[in-house]
């Protein structure tokens, strides 16, 4: 018997299958392969290769249904999402796990510094930490400390391949797909609250003197110890009303981070809107039961520009070593073209939107207003969101140095470092600057500028 394949993109034809069980594939969500295509035929035709399971009405119950439609949804964009198998785990350390002495001599010790970190409520899987403290020579020393997942993952390991095959984390409303096993990612990995962990260190003494100007930059794997995992939200009260040293702290590191973010502006990097939202889940279903706008506080700036910060200078740093297989980051300015209908639809509200530069383009969108529309200049940016080029992953030996430049961060040379749990990428430039400081070797397999690509 033939039956009709519905497709869920709906941009792809029904397939016709034939089949001599019928009823087990009505109703049912199925992975199907396309053979072909007969010239006299209204349809493609091809076969099944797994059905996964009953949808809509015909679902066991409402839990069963969330699991194949999430399933489904994981499929149509090609998210792997397998359980880790058990060569991938057989490289995760064995618990309980503790602290090599030969770690403890070549590495920074940094526990005795107030270190904490500051993410969203409830996170687990936490990448980066941060420290300012004021030195005895008056400098400001500040400091960046990101989880050192690649000391775990191994160049050409089981997990190694399984990560990158990954390449990150996918979150959906109400779970996510690790692209490290549970106990790296939310445990060994992650630097929380009050245990010793691995972390590979960016560490700046600046210039109070000079709005906090850079006179010194190291890079070392380090071992910390944080003296709080904060959400943003309580890093915002304290640095508006704590009286503790932590507190004190938050305030240094707020106050270094304005004036980072001052100099990026003056650069011409761009503030634009792209409104995130979350979701609230029903405490028994775990459907989802309301959407709000996600808020924002001053902390969250405070991260970013760290976060902006580290990934500038380790890109600097690894691209100084390696000119021709430095993993990179780049933003191309976008085409002319591509602000014809932001222009055009500004002009007509009576607003002049120029585009001449990136910081052109920011000043103008920062002076867009309309009487009786406080909604406006939010639109007018999402516009201009959308007009932008995509940013893209390149090997340095691709591009002369003018093409690297960063066009949203106005930056020359910019790069991923700071979410290894999360982002294969950032391993890789881990294992990167490793090389470049003399610490560890390089992997043959990243030298391989073809394989990079």
């Amino acid at each position: 018997r033939t039956m009709l394949f519905v497709p869920v993109n709906e941009r792809i034809p029904k397939i016709e299958i034939r089949t001599s069980q019928p009823e087990r594939l009505v109703g049912q969500r199925a992975i199907v392969a396309i053979d072909g295509w007969l010239e006299a035929s209204r349809y493609p035709h091809g076969h099944v290769v797994r059905v996964m399971g009953p949808t809509g009405a015909m679902a066991p119950d409402r839990d069963a249904e969330k699991v194949i439609e999430a399933d489904v949804l994981l499929h149509e964009y090609g998210v792997p999402h397998e359980p880790f198998s058990p060569a991938v785990l057989a490289g995760v350390p064995v618990t309980p796990w503790i602290i090599p002495d030969s770690e403890r001599e070549r590495r920074l010790d940094l526990t005795g510094i107030d270190i904490c970190s500051i993410d969203p409520l409830g996170c687990k899987d936490i990448d980066d930490a941060l420290h300012a403290r004021i030195l005895p020579n008056g400098l400001v020393e500040t400091g960046v400390h990101i989880a050192d997942v690649a000391y775990f993952v191994r160049p050409d390991t089981a997990i190694d391949a399984e990560a990158a095959n990954r390449g990150n984390t996918t979150y959906l409303v109400d779970r996510r797909f690790d692209m490290l096993p549970k106990l790296l990612t939310e445990d060994l990995c992650s630097l929380k609250g009050g245990v010793e962990r691995f972390a590979f260190s960016c560490l700046w003494e600046m210039d109070p003197a000079q709005d906090y100007k850079i006179v010194k930059t190291t890079f070392g794997r380090s071992i910390i110890r944080s003296r709080g995992a904060l959400h943003y939200e309580q890093a915002q009260m304290m640095m508006l009303k704590g009286r503790d040293r932590l507190s004190d702290q938050v305030r240094l590191l707020n106050k270094v981070a304005c004036a980072l973010k001052r100099r990026r502006m003056q650069g011409g990097a761009l503030v634009l809107a792209s409104p995130a939202v979350k979701f609230e889940l029903d405490s028994e279903t775990h459907d989802p039961a309301a959407v709000a706008q996600y808020q924002m506080f001053d902390t969250n700036s405070l991260v970013e520009e760290f976060m902006l910060l580290a990934n500038i200078a380790v890109a600097e740093r690894i691209y100084q070593s390696y000119p021709t297989f430095a993993l990179l980051r780049r933003h191309p300015p976008p085409l002319p073209k591509s602000f014809e209908w932001l222009v055009a639809t500004a002009r007509e509200l009576g607003v002049n939107i120029d585009v001449s530069s990136n910081k052109a383009l920011n000043d103008s969108l920062a002076a867009a207003k309309m009487a009786g529309n406080e909604y406006f200049p939010t639109h007018i940016k999402m516009l201009a969101t959308r007009s932008m080029a995509l940013a893209l992953y390149f090997a340095s030996g691709d591009f002369e140095y003018p093409e690297f430049y960063h066009y949203g961060l106005a930056c020359p040379i910019y790069t991923h470092f700071t979410s290894p749990i999360r982002r294969y990428a950032d391993v890789v430039v881990h294992r990167l600057l490793a090389g470049a400081i003399g610490i560890d070797d390089v992997p043959p397999s990243i030298c391989d500028q073809q394989r990079l690509r």
